[in-house]
């Protein structure tokens, strides 16, 4: 673990405006971060990259629209060749039956195939639905045998696995040589609330030690943090969960 990734999502609402993103990528490269994730582009590409470079950000991978995608891939290439990154990912897929799940599999290998002649990977981030069953196994453990394994990486994150009832540490192990991006968001149960809630790295339940390890032993190249809700300022959350990791794991 040798630098520190943001995926944008977490401070997505200073991101709609130019001046948004730059004033954000300014806070972040000052709190530490020096690698992100976008979460959806609200300007042109050519001056998002232009951007991240003023700040020194590297932009390692992407979230953006599966139908977009799929519908013009050399567009999606074009686009990801501009921003400098061979990860073009999804933010997720909410199958409503078994064939719909069937039918996104088909869709996202045809569209791995193609990119994937370019030396692109497609990117799918899960959250804890897909640790559901539809049949004696589930969502997650479909994607993983039926998603081109040449041509697809999983973007997973720790969060939503124990969130989802199983292990991140398992997963890990699991997805060996198949994770190039690794979330790092952390989950504690709240009295008040009476449910478990995100919060900054550090401060819940996750075993990150353990989580780091395993990451190291296959392969993880970059680590991301991810806040889907703050409780304070989301450049005060990160700051929290980049000083935790920095002083625990960072080389």
């Amino acid at each position: 673990m040798e630098k520190l990734g943001l995926q944008l999502f977490t401070v997505r609402n200073t991101m709609d405006i130019e001046e948004g993103v730059r004033y954000t990528f300014k806070k972040i490269s000052e709190i530490g971060y020096t690698q992100v994730q976008t979460a959806g582009i609200s300007i042109p590409a050519e001056t998002f990259k232009s951007i991240a470079d003023e700040y020194g950000i590297e932009i390692v991978g992407t979230h953006g629209s599966f139908n977009k995608l799929i519908e013009d891939p050399d567009k999606a290439m074009r686009e990801h060749e501009i921003l400098g990154t061979k990860n073009v990912g999804i933010g997720g897929f909410w199958p409503k039956s078994l064939d719909d799940l069937k039918e996104f599999i088909e869709k996202a290998n045809k569209f791995a195939e193609i990119i994937g002649k370019e030396g692109y990977k497609f990117t799918y981030h899960n959250h804890g639905h897909e640790f559901a069953k539809y049949t004696d196994k589930t969502i997650m453990q479909t994607l993983v045998d039926e998603l081109d394994k040449d041509n697809t990486s999983f973007v997973l994150d720790t969060c939503w696995v124990q969130y989802g009832g199983a292990s991140p540490v398992e997963w890990i192990n699991k997805l060996a040589g198949r994770i190039e991006i690794i979330h790092l968001k952390d989950i504690f149960y709240s009295l008040i609330e009476n449910k478990p809630l995100m919060t900054e790295i550090g401060n819940g339940n996750l075993n990150f030690h353990d989580i780091i390890e395993a990451c190291r032993k296959t392969g993880v190249k970059y680590y991301v943090v991810e806040q889907d809700i703050c409780p304070v300022d989301p450049f005060e959350s990160i700051k929290q969960s980049a000083d935790y990791l920095t002083e625990n794991f960072l080389k």
